[in-house]
């Protein structure tokens, strides 16, 4: 009796004193104008809506126009009219993460949608739209992460607090491979974010592609497409709010959301309705401005504290990678993953361009052995491919140039290599070894590998070009 009587003494200390709120003056379409606020309302403060019915209907300022301020909603307005009341949250939005929302599914409010219970409420609140460690205190990118992919293992090494862009179209299997970095990763923690995804996947994504074990050390924030963008903006945040809890507890945080370019869509909605003019591909300014302070807040922490590995997927529109979003996101990110329907098409997944592919954590990430072993590996692929037209038309002749002829070779073996079942784990020693079997590597009686060298062919420069361009020879 006497716990219940000091919780309901504490809950009612709790209360503020007093509430401020205004009125609705105009409602028009999601854009909600309230009155009578006076000086109290900022960019990004919460509101409730309170129509006749008893709900009460969280938005968020976005703008202000004539003495009024311009709300959206993170639900549906029916039921709210003119003259309803609309009371002003005094404190900053904010969500208080506990290591028991492991396992569970939660929506953009911080609130629980898998039916497993209440969440627990934690006793340190994150800001949801916190600020990046200061530049001068964040320590460097750590070693590398194994993330269980043989093609992102090898040929883009990714660091601890590294921040990387996937880069695909829609049906080309971006979800597949996060969800195998989800599953696979070495990292303590995994904080996965879908952002305007189709209401049909999620369960999928939960039982066929992460799998139990993969949920029970993730925290997965859903936004369906069918969501207001408000919400579905607000999973973003509430995706690194998360993961920055983890993180300040000094664990290593894999940070994933799908996709930042349903994201971007959110906030180009958001901005229009606020009045922003729009710029490129009807994206308002500060599209551009929010994706480069939601990306900045993943990467290294202060010194005593963990790190986010962040892996963003970006939808391209219509397979144009120079798009507007990913062109922005390209430039944010320590490095890009780039996808391509056309080796989806020919049945390899994941279906990753490893040419057109970049980690800036290369070459400091591995061993000198290793990337002598990337290089070559590099240098295969490159070659056969600059002459597959040639080799598929039958115009080139083998023996007219040794690199293409062990192209031709060892591109077989190469291509299996970076194809990947979604049920196998590949570590990183395992990807190496494997690689270097392709390659022909020796030991070299040091601990590591040496690589033998190509074979030459005894035929002059000159003559090899005339002979695998035909385009060049003499009639």
């Amino acid at each position: 009796m006497e716990r219940l009587t000091d919780k309901a003494i504490a809950s009612i200390r709790g209360l503020p004193d007093y509430e401020v709120f205004g009125r609705v003056s105009k409602v028009l379409g999601l854009l909600v104008e309230i009155s009578g606020f006076g000086g109290r309302l900022s960019i990004g403060s919460m509101v409730h809506l309170r129509p006749r019915d008893g709900r009460s209907v969280p938005c968020e300022v976005v703008g202000f126009r004539d003495a009024h301020a311009l709300l959206m909603p993170f639900g549906t307005l029916e039921g709210v009219s003119l003259g309803c009341p609309a009371v002003i949250q005094q404190s900053e939005p904010v969500v208080c993460p506990h290591d028991g929302w492991l396992g569970r599914v939660i929506n953009g409010l911080g609130q629980p949608i898998d039916g497993l219970g209440p969440l627990p409420e934690g006793g340190h609140p994150v800001p949801l739209r916190n600020r990046p460690p200061p530049p001068h205190s964040r320590q460097r990118m750590g070693t590398q992460l194994d993330l269980g992919v043989r093609a992102v293992n090898s040929f883009l090494a990714t660091c601890r607090g590294q921040r990387m862009g996937i880069f695909s179209g829609s049906g080309v299997g971006k979800s597949v491979l996060l969800s195998m970095m989800a599953r696979y990763t070495a990292a303590d923690v995994s904080v996965i974010g879908l952002v305007g995804e189709r209401g049909r996947e999620v369960q999928e994504f939960l039982e066929d592609d992460l799998g139990p074990d993969g949920l029970a050390r993730s925290v997965v924030i859903v936004a369906t497409g069918d969501e207001p963008a408000l919400m579905r903006r607000q999973a973003a945040y509430l995706t690194l709010s998360v993961a920055e809890y983890f993180r300040d507890q000094g664990k290593d945080v894999l940070c994933l959301i799908d996709s930042i370019t349903r994201f971007a869509m959110a906030q180009r909605e958001i901005g229009l309705s606020a009045g922003e003019p729009p710029t490129t591909k009807g994206y308002p300014p500060t599209t551009f401005g929010e994706l480069s302070r939601l990306l900045e807040r993943a990467g290294p922490g202060e010194k005593g504290k963990g790190a986010i590995t962040g892996l963003f997927s970006v939808l391209v529109e219509g397979d144009d990678h120079n798009e507007p979003v990913s062109d922005a996101v390209r430039g944010i990110v320590d490095g890009h993953i780039v996808m391509e329907r056309a080796i989806a098409d020919r049945g390899r997944y994941p279906a990753i361009n490893v040419l057109k592919s970049v980690s800036r954590a290369l070459p400091r990430a591995l061993s000198d052995e290793r990337n002598a072993l990337l290089r070559r590996a590099r240098q295969v692929i490159s070659s056969y491919e600059d002459m597959e037209e040639l080799i598929r038309l039958g115009a080139y002749r083998r023996g007219a140039d040794a690199n293409v002829d062990e192209a031709i070779r060892l591109y077989p073996e190469l291509e299996a290599f970076l194809g990947q079942n979604k049920d196998d784990r590949a570590d990183i020693d395992a990807t190496f070894s494997r690689l270097s079997t392709i390659l022909g590597a020796r030991d070299n009686g040091t601990g590591g590998t040496e690589l033998d060298s190509p074979p030459q062919h005894p035929l002059k420069a000159a003559a090899i070009k005339r002979i695998v361009r035909p385009d060049k020879m003499q009639k």
